[in-house]
């Protein structure tokens, strides 16, 4: 008898199907990835979900009557939220186990690049994290000798007009330390209580509504079974208001913000080297212009911005956030949409 905790432990997407081509079983994986909830497909003829280019009938019958696996590679499968995703599909009949007559296994193509793309970001990102903090040491300790020395000569300086002169070089040098601060973030550790993800981003919505006015644009897509999180709600109002902030100044140009916000759950999901039972998916998708591609790489690395006057601490400061929750900060954008996705554990 199929044990249903090893099939929701699986990473592929796992569905089974009786002898009339039903689904009566999903697992975590394969809910996630046709974004469909266990209860809206259990008991529906998977067939319903035929597209010419994924023929599930003829697949089924062909595995049905050679008594063999069938394998297509690279299927456009529709989703639930209306973005197809490609996948490698395995239809394998079996002796009816448990009501079940076949077992379909769905592996998106795009999974390793996924994960190798997450690798590459949490690892640049702790690259950068080691950099900064070693650079910011280097520049605080002659700073603070700086500030110190232009007191001391402040205090001696026998004409009160030449103070002027180190009272500048006071300014300047705290204006650097605040810099360096900012380089560094948050620098205490999130203070996590159980908060409901909605009311958070309810409330950095009311702050930018207040800068954009009816400027702003806003639909909001919320799941509203998610589970309540562990976070810092200071932190996290931070990190999204940097995120919707950003959205704001890209589209300045144009007469209308269009802000999306979207919550999800993510069952089985990976960050780093930690696969987590449960994460909670929160998108923030705007209608700019899209990130430039040569800025795509570089987008969370402190000081560097696609905008003259930008600093390019937002979004650093954002993903360093995120990362002291145990999460991931990632960006996908083209001409006329740029989605930010974060995602948090909710299994902590």
């Amino acid at each position: 008898m199929l044990q249903q905790d090893i099939i929701d432990s699986i990473n592929s997407g796992i569905i089974g199907l009786d002898a009339d081509y039903r689904v009566r079983l999903i697992n975590p994986a394969a809910e996630s990835l046709l974004q469909l909830s266990e209860a809206r497909i259990l008991g529906i003829m998977i067939c319903e979900l035929e597209t010419p280019d994924v023929p599930w009938r003829a697949t089924l019958d062909q595995a049905a009557e050679e008594g063999r696996a069938i394998v297509r590679r690279g299927l456009p499968l529709d989703t639930g939220d209306g973005k197809p995703i490609f996948a490698d599909i395995v239809v394998s009949p079996m002796r009816e186990i448990a009501n079940l007559a076949y077992l379909i296994e769905l592996q998106p193509v795009d999974r390793l690049l996924r994960i190798s793309r997450e690798e590459n970001i949490v690892s640049a990102q702790e690259t950068t994290q080691a950099v900064v903090r070693g650079l910011a040491h280097e520049i605080k300790n002659p700073l603070g000798g700086i500030r110190g020395a232009a007191q001391l000569l402040e205090r001696e300086l026998p004409e009160g007009s030449l103070q002027e002169y180190t009272g500048i070089i006071i300014q300047e040098a705290d204006r650097l330390r605040d810099l360096v601060d900012r380089l560094l973030g948050p620098n205490k550790q999130p203070a996590l209580t159980s908060l409901n993800v909605h009311e958070v981003l309810e409330h950095v919505l009311q702050l930018a509504v207040v800068e954009a006015g009816e400027r702003m644009a806003i639909q909001r897509d919320y799941d509203p079974s998610l589970p309540a999180i562990n976070g810092d709600r200071g932190l996290l109002i931070q990190a999204l208001l940097n995120i919707v902030g950003n959205a704001l100044q890209a589209t300045e140009n144009q007469p209308q913000c269009a802000l999306t916000l979207r919550s999800r759950s993510q069952r089985q999901f990976t960050i780093g080297e930690k696969r987590h039972r449960l994460v909670c998916q929160v998108d923030i998708i705007d209608n700019g212009p899209g990130i430039p591609q040569e800025l795509s790489e570089t987008l969370f690395i402190p000081m560097v911005s696609g905008r003259p006057e930008g600093t390019g601490l937002g979004l650093s400061i954002s993903q360093s956030i995120v990362s002291r929750h145990g999460g991931l900060l990632t960006c996908e954008s083209r001409p006329g949409e740029t989605c930010f996705t974060i995602y948090l554990p909710m299994d902590n």
